[in-house]
């Protein structure tokens, strides 16, 4: 069975037997997981090969491209303005950002694009890599749309657009872009959270070797709204891995791509979110109990604009627990997942935070993440 280091409390051996199995039972290459459970580091584990090519091994240090996992901090953060006081998330986002209102989007609130039901999942300005880099010619591009579907009537995953979006609403508000926000007021307060948007040249070394596994789905053509959705229209790739400004080249990691571009560490990502449902070693929580309610009441489900119905459930920025799509720990367990796998999310009520992360991308149906939360929930039972 594979060997992995870490350690983890006895009340949570299972956990650390269902990862050495992951790596006995799936193409796993390199993987971490880490829980916190009432403020306190109870599991932290890691194994195999962060490079492939080199033989690097994964450390406690290492980093992944999380994908989408991104708009967990986007959202906490959201969430963090609007118990402030300083963001209502069901105002027009205009009160914060004029220029967002033309072309039909005066309504349009803040909640209706972390929901994805602002009807404005991809772009029809096509950017290039270097605009989308600079942030300013997304924003106008967002300013430009105009809504697929009236605002609020339907829904449809927003996936860079729900980061950029969002992420200009803060910086509105703080003058901060979302990965700075991210550093200032929640990680570096934190001991320094290891988890970007924007990833330092400083931190490259850290960062794993995404790989794919045999047999992923691919893509439908460049005019679905799928595609463009994931892609920008084409400026990125997906799943492109080993190409200019592909998943793994530092030039990505680099930018804020709030909605799919963060890099983290599982204890970066289980750190974040215990931090914000009971609070990390005796800090206050991030997010009060009333916040929380919040972000968990559903906002959207069921086949959304495309037709799909995945099973999943969505609060306000966050993936709910969804029996059909991710089962979790309960109704007030909230996170969201990546691309090939990374997982993280949140749970106040049994006041967890846990996080899974590996470079071995496998598709729809990888379970390795689910069978780590089946163990953390047979633990607390």
């Amino acid at each position: 069975m594979q060997q992995y280091q870490g350690w983890a409390d006895e009340r949570f051996g299972a956990v650390a037997d269902v990862f050495a199995r992951n790596f006995a039972e799936f193409p796993e290459l390199g993987a971490a997981v880490t829980v916190y459970a009432g403020g306190r580091k109870v599991v932290e584990l890691w194994g195999g090969t962060a490079d492939e090519r080199t033989g690097r091994a994964w450390t406690q240090d290492t980093l992944v491209p999380v994908f989408s996992c991104a708009k967990g901090p986007v959202s906490i953060s959201a969430h963090l303005l609007a118990q402030q006081g300083r963001l209502d998330l069901d105002a027009p986002i205009a009160r914060y950002w004029p220029e967002f209102a033309r072309h039909g989007k005066q309504e349009i609130t803040t909640r209706m694009i972390l929901g994805h039901r602002a009807g404005i999942p991809a772009l029809d300005a096509e950017l290039s890599f270097e605009e989308i880099a600079a942030w300013t010619p997304v924003v106008r591009a967002i300013e430009a749309q105009q809504p697929l579907w009236e605002p609020g009537t339907s829904y449809e995953y927003h996936g860079h657009v729900l980061g950029f979006a969002v992420g200009e609403v803060i910086r509105r508000i703080t003058g901060l872009t979302p990965g700075a926000f991210l550093r200032k007021e929640i990680a570096e307060p934190l001991g320094g959270l290891p988890v970007w948007i924007g990833l330092p040249e400083s931190e490259l070394p850290c960062v794993a070797r995404l790989v794919e596994a045999d047999g992923r789905r691919q893509m439908p053509g460049p005019e679905h709204l799928l595609t463009r959705i994931v892609t920008m229209n084409g400026a990125l790739v997906f799943p492109g891995l080993d190409v200019p400004y592909g998943w793994n080249d530092p030039a990505l990691h680099a930018i804020e791509l709030p909605g799919a571009g963060a890099v983290a560490s599982a204890t970066g990502l289980a750190g974040l979110y215990a931090a914000a449902v009971t609070g990390l070693d005796g800090s206050p929580r991030l997010l009060s109990h009333d916040t929380v309610t919040d972000a968990v009441r559903e906002v959207s489900a069921g086949a959304g604009f495309l037709g799909f119905d995945m099973g999943a459930r969505w609060g306000s920025g966050v993936l709910l627990d969804s029996p059909a799509f991710r089962r979790l720990l309960g109704g007030r367990s909230f996170g969201n997942d990546g691309a090939g796998g990374q997982f993280a999310f949140g749970d106040d009520e049994f006041g967890v935070g846990f996080a899974y992360v590996a470079n071995r991308m496998i598709g729809h149906g990888d379970a390795r993440a689910n069978r780590l939360i089946d163990a953390v929930r047979a633990c607390l039972s």
